[in-house]
């Protein structure tokens, strides 16, 4: 296979399919999305199957525990899929609504209109389920895409697209609106970040040496974040079982995730009876503690963390644990090793929760809490793009409104500039 031309060809049908899906109506994307997620749920059996090719190759191949935890499709993750795309039909369309429109004193009137962004690509890896969710954020959002999944995943990758494009054309969509990938080739990656022709943004969702391959390649901008280094503080005011039970589900929910939390911050006060009811809990779940010389005087059964441990997204049933002496301390800890993504208090003072939420500089700041919350799904965008840990343009889950740009109109009636 010539990569070069394949890719130019998928790039210059999704160019062609951006057009006629900037003009689709919200009934025509609607009917799209309904008619994907009723294919999904009548090929699950078809869906599983192709996802149980996919892990007996990742297991031959000894992929990592976390990589083969994203890449599993349970029924559960199957009716998350087709529920996401639901939830994405119920959702407001933001094609067209026109906000801010004010008059001018030449007489002209001037707003924003919310437009598409065009040919979004999207690279990702493991998370079949991703294929799904992208896709019906940008049909929604009337976008087209290219969807490139990881050389594990090509199986049930390939077994969601077939029930996207049954789904496109149901709703006279083109079927080449959303396109994903077929080659397992690495040479499309870079084939795809050097398509600024096609492509008009682009979406790493992955590992941390795909996302610095992306942004130091893409030739268009980039929606990313780089590391998912997730805190919880429990305040000196917390309440101890509200605090063990978020600590809990925050670290043990799920280990391979971005949101996950891999540094807990206990005020010294309250450390102790924290520890008491928490670190059996941990023990149970299997998880490694590494803490400091404070808590390791605690916990006499733990390792001692390093610079490096802070500084760590471990995607994996390990712990970092600092004990701090308050608020201040543990924002300064979070603004050194945090990677902006999503930190929470968990505090019974309102005073310290108001100060968390203004003074810590993540994409997603929770009170009282567990971090798993932050997700396109439970914000209640249907799915997400990805999370964006960037200040520009879109910040946190990347809904619809994230894939959308702004225009300026300007509506007259024979005014002429004098």
């Amino acid at each position: 296979m010539d990569i070069k031309h394949y890719m130019q060809e998928l790039g210059q049908l999704a160019r062609s399919s951006a057009g006629l899906m900037a003009r689709a109506t919200t009934a025509q994307k609607n009917k799209a999305l309904i008619a994907i997620a009723e294919n999904i749920n009548k090929q699950r059996s078809i869906l599983i199957k192709a996802n149980e090719e996919d892990l007996k190759l990742a297991q031959e191949k000894k992929l990592d525990t976390a990589l083969l935890d994203r890449l599993v499709l349970t029924e559960a993750r199957i009716d998350d899929m087709s529920e996401g795309l639901n939830q994405i039909a119920n959702l407001a369309d933001p094609i067209g609504i026109i906000t801010d429109l004010a008059m001018r004193p030449s007489g002209i009137q001037v707003g924003n209109m919310r437009v598409p962004l065009g040919v979004v690509g999207i690279i990702y890896e493991s998370r079949p389920n991703v294929t799904a969710d992208a896709a019906g954020l940008c049909l929604k959002s009337g976008n087209a895409t290219i969807l490139r999944g990881g050389s594990e995943a090509l199986n049930s990758n390939q077994a969601i697209a077939e029930c996207i494009h049954k789904g496109l054309v149901a709703a006279d969509l083109p079927r080449e609106a959303v396109q994903v990938i077929s080659t397992v080739d690495r040479a499309a990656v870079g084939e795809l970040l050097r398509m600024s022709k096609y492509v008009d943004v682009i979406v790493p969702r992955g590992g941390k040496s795909l996302i610095e391959r992306v942004s130091s390649e893409a030739r268009m901008p980039v929606i990313k974040h780089l590391d998912g280094i997730c805190h919880v503080y429990i305040d000196s005011n917390a309440d101890i079982d509200k605090a063990a039970r978020i600590a809990l589900n925050a670290k043990t929910q799920r280990y391979g995730t971005c949101n996950t939390m891999e540094c807990l911050l206990i005020a010294d006060s309250i450390a102790a009876d924290v520890l008491d009811k928490l670190a059996p809990l941990y023990k149970a779940a299997g998880v490694e503690i590494r803490g400091c010389k404070a808590s390791a005087k605690l916990l006499n059964d733990i390792k001692l963390a390093t610079e490096e441990d802070y500084a760590t997204e471990y995607l994996a049933p390990i712990l970092s644990l600092k004990i701090v002496h308050d608020v201040d301390e543990a924002m300064q800890h979070i603004a050194k090793y945090g990677s902006q993504h999503t930190d929470a208090i968990v505090t019974e003072n309102l005073t310290t929760a108001r100060r968390f939420l203004r003074e810590v500089d993540s994409s997603s700041v929770i009170v009282n809490a567990s971090t798993r919350f932050a997700d396109g799904f439970e914000y209640g965008l249907g799915a997400e793009i990805g999370i964006s840990t960037d200040k520009f343009h879109a910040r946190g889950p990347v809904g619809l409104e994230g894939l959308t740009s702004k225009k300026y109109i300007v509506l007259g009636d024979g005014h002429i500039r004098t």
